[in-house]
């Protein structure tokens, strides 16, 4: 009987979850459903039937053992979903039945006698409604709006009156949840036309000041009129370059009390304290970009711009003209720090680790994988079926992150991906014919290429967690920077034991390190944070303790509050004292250090 079932296209009008992971077959004039995980074919039931078997639910079909755990989770929360919906429906049908006739909102229910199993429900018309002059022309006492005339070209009416605004809205909230569903469809659809009407980019919705529109003309009903050209290019404007410069001034009155990070990159100069970065300035060097004594005098002057007792550290690239520009800045100026960006340094031992003959050979097999699949959108919509919409490949920050965080997805998708190319629909495409596809083949199909997936997923793992870390704002990553590379190495070295393997590795970090490695204000921010610190072994306590008091040295002129402060460090060095309390060193792990750091 199974010889005569025919293969059905599954409809993109299907929308439920489990029509992703069944097959669907025409028996004659039955249509048939079948797990794609078991084979099991179900002959009635439709598609409830098989998420019940997906989902492990008892009852009307029997528990595929064979789908997987995420998958099972899916369709469970799926049918729970659907029993939730089913109890509001039940409970507001009841809620509506509850309702009289006449009710005392002055609301009216009345039946439909039209054989529909539905509802009419009348809402309250105020008995006088006050209507502005300039709504209606030409209108006397006494006369009706329909012996008005004609209404005035080009006038745009203006809002409802109070009064009927808010008729309407005690009225609409006898019901909240009956047209919610509608409301929103309305509402995103007006926000829509207006997006693709005035050509704005859809990402436009997630600025921050996105939904905070919207509940700002929310919260006044119905009767909002939008700004006016003019009003937005007037006092709108004014208002908000007021509230920008108040933001800026918050920002440089924290100079002097907390000092502040200078950051320089390539788009611009950004000026960083505890209360938020704000941009500084910018300037067209592109005559002159790779030349040092440029860059040297764009920084000299936005230090005296700021301030030289504003100014704890100037923040650059690693590259050799930022190097060698910041050196000279710092001869200049003793009391600032320059500082090679963080990220930037760790993006470069990813980097050159991407270049060792195994890595670089074993990304160049992934980036064939993704560039086949994502340059057919058959396969690639074949892929995302098979990895329930998951995306092959993983953006990060630079082009480096993004090829080992690839690297790492693909790995946790490895079964899906092998599922999709021993699959029929896999073996009847033309796209797997192709030379390409045999080579797709043979790599998703090699346990070779897939054990060193792994392997350099956990050698990478460490740096690029430290990478996320340092390019967060959410907090400072000073202290981390340390830590995160001591960390790295140790997973390494756990990893490959062999001493000539894992140097390979070591070697690449600590050449992209010497810059930060010798940074006092790396050091402070390690030393200072005691969950690190006291979790140090050997005599690298020595070496960091030395880089902090070359900190003290340079930010603190006074003797005296030195040494007031070189007895404090001998204590909390020593874990003695206050430090020594079982409520500190318990507070170790779980207290951040002092956001001040900067």
């Amino acid at each position: 009987m199974a010889s005569n079932m025919e293969p059905v296209a599954v409809t993109s009008q299907k929308h439920d979850p489990a029509w992703k992971h069944c097959q669907m077959f025409k028996n004659g004039d039955r249509v048939q459903l079948k797990c794609i995980y078991c084979g099991k074919i179900f002959k009635g039931g439709g598609i409830h039937r098989i998420k019940e078997h997906l989902a492990g639910q008892k009852g009307n079909a029997a528990t595929c053992l064979r789908v997987q755990p995420d998958v099972r989770l899916q369709m469970l929360e799926s049918l729970n979903g659907v029993a939730v919906k089913k109890r509001k429906k039940q409970k507001l049908a009841e809620e509506m039945s509850g309702y009289d006739n006449t009710n005392s909102s002055g609301v009216e229910v009345v039946n439909n006698h039209c054989g529909l199993n539905t509802e009419i429900v009348l809402l309250p018309v105020p008995e006088m409604i006050e209507h502005d002059g300039d709504v209606y022309a030409n209108r006397e006492d006494g006369t009706s709006s329909k012996t008005s005339g004609r209404k005035k070209k080009g006038r745009v009416r203006k809002a409802p009156g109070p009064d009927l605004v808010n008729s309407n809205t005690a009225a609409l909230a006898s019901f909240p949840a009956m047209n919610s569903k509608k409301v929103s469809n309305t509402v995103h659809m007006a926000v829509g036309r207006f997006f693709f009407d005035v050509g704005l980019p859809v990402d436009a919705v997630n600025s921050a000041y996105f939904q905070p529109m919207i509940d700002a003309i929310a919260s006044q009903g119905t009767g909002v009129v939008g700004p006016s050209y003019h009003d937005l290019r007037s006092w709108i404007l004014k208002n908000l370059v007021h509230e920008v410069r108040n933001d800026v001034d918050q920002c440089t009155g924290a100079w002097g009390r907390t000092g502040c990070s200078i950051l320089v990159d390539e788009c611009g100069i950004q000026e960083r304290v505890k209360q938020g970065t704000i941009f500084l300035r910018s300037a067209d060097i592109s005559h002159a970009i790779d030349s040092a004594d440029v860059l040297y005098e764009l920084l000299k002057e936005t230090v005296e711009e700021v301030g030289l007792r504003n100014v704890l550290q100037v923040i650059t690239s690693c590259d050799d003209r930022y190097v060698i520009a910041g050196k000279r800045l710092t001869d200049t100026y003793p009391t600032v720090f320059w500082t090679p960006c963080a990220g930037r340094s760790i993006d470069l031992m990813l980097h050159d680790i991407g270049e060792l003959p195994t890595v670089n050979m074993i990304l160049d097999q992934a980036k064939s994988i993704s560039r086949y699949i994502y340059s057919n959108s058959v396969v690639l919509n074949m892929m995302r079926r098979y990895t329930f919409g998951v995306d092959l490949v993983d953006l990060g920050t630079t082009r480096s992150s993004t090829d080992f965080m690839t690297l790492k997805r693909m790995v946790n998708i490895r079964h899906n991906l092998q599922s999709m190319i021993t699959s029929e629909e896999w073996m009847e495409s033309p796209y797997s014919k192709k030379s390409e596809g045999f080579a797709v083949l043979d790599t998703i199909s090699s346990q070779s290429f897939w054990s060193t997936c792994a392997l350099v997923t956990r050698l990478t793992d460490p740096l690029l967690r430290l990478l996320r870390i340092v390019s967060s704002e959410k907090r400072p990553a000073m202290g981390f920077v340390y830590a995160g590379l001591y960390r790295a190495k140790e997973a390494i070295k756990k990893e490959l034991v062999n001493k000539e393997e894992y140097l390979v590795y070591w070697n690449i970090i600590d050449r992209r390190w010497e810059q930060l490695q010798r940074h006092p204000l790396l050091a402070a921010g390690f030393y200072l944070n005691p969950k690190f610190f006291y979790s140090l072994e050997g005599d690298a306590h020595l070496h960091i303790r030395s880089l902090v008091y070359d900190c003290i040295e340079k930010l603190v002129p006074d003797p005296k509050i030195q040494d007031k402060i070189m007895k404090e460090t001998a204590s909390y060095h020593g874990g003695v004292g206050d430090f020594g309390r079982k409520m500190a060193i318990r507070a170790r792990d779980t207290l951040l250090p002092s956001e001040s750091t900067f």
